[in-house]
């Protein structure tokens, strides 16, 4: 009874939504829920947080983004939690969805405006400037974007002198499994920019970490995102496990731990990641 409500409900608020949304992507939206951490950072770096009508739950920053209402997990969300908040444009991290649900969202007349991937600073540059378009500010987007160049260039520089650290992102550590970084990933990108070198080649994406490429990876610095420190354990557990044990960070006990969002964001925070995970490297 309670999931035909639901669905009942559902059509209801769609109807009124299609009656509503003549023109699906206009400039002028004022109703926005911003899917994705860094997407949210984004539209207050621009000054338009004003529009914001719900977030999703990995925004967290800037504190005041904990007074909007949640509509759940940007890669989880229902239709009936985002067409609850009545909105006419949503603005979304590549991987939000489910992609059903936004197919849902978008027939009924909302407008859905999905961001670049993230992965470098062209790319949080690119993020910059596509935000500003799709909410129709775009004389800001080149101003933000001017200033995250320069925010940028301080960070890195410096960062492609001398030796490089070789440091291992493990996305997680549960079970005693150590799933880590490869090539074409955010975590190889922001290791790269702060002026390290990924110590785990050979393959792309995350995959679990075997004692034989660990023991090969020759890696000085173990990055892993806090929570995940504390949900695998805490760093003692971390680097007791077989497979770290193997390597220089684990016998050092160098584990890295920062904030998941300013790590792995690609949004207007980046070269603050860029600056703290470099000077880590350099202590």
């Amino acid at each position: 009874m309670k999931k035909l409500i639901s669905v009942i409900i559902l059509f209801i608020m769609m109807g009124q939504m299609a009656f509503a949304q003549s023109d699906q992507c206009t400039s002028a939206a004022q109703r926005v829920i911003s899917l994705g951490g860094a997407v949210t950072e984004m539209i207050y770096a621009l000054g338009e947080q004003d529009r914001l009508a719900g977030v999703d739950v990995t925004s967290t920053v800037p504190a005041a983004v904990h007074r909007l209402p949640k509509v759940g997990y940007y890669r989880a969300v229902s239709a009936e939690g985002l067409l609850s908040l009545g909105p006419d444009m949503i603005i979304a991290d590549p991987d939000a969805g489910p992609p059903e649900v936004l197919d849902q969202i978008t027939a009924v007349g909302v407008c859905i405006r999905k961001v670049g991937h993230g992965g470098s600073a062209e790319a949080v540059y690119a993020r910059a400037t596509q935000i500003a378009d799709a909410l129709g500010v775009s004389a800001k987007g080149e101003t933000l974007k001017a200033e995250l160049m320069t925010k940028f260039e301080a960070a890195t520089a410096g960062n492609d002198e001398g030796t490089k650290p070789r440091v291992m992102f493990l996305l997680s550590a549960q079970d005693g499994t150590p799933v880590a970084a490869g090539s074409d990933t955010d975590a190889n990108a922001i290791i790269e920019l702060a002026g390290g070198v990924n110590a785990i080649t050979g393959f792309e994406g995350y995959k679990p970490l075997s004692s034989e490429v660990a023991a090969s990876s020759g890696a000085d610095y173990i990055l892993m995102m806090e929570h995940v420190v504390e949900s695998s354990g805490g760093k003692d557990k971390i680097l007791e496990l077989p497979q770290i044990k193997l390597t220089p960070a684990g016998n050092n006990g160098n584990l890295i731990a920062m904030d998941g969002l300013l790590l792995l964001g690609f949004g207007p925070r980046t070269p603050d990641a860029i600056q703290q995970l470099s000077a880590q490297f350099n202590e």
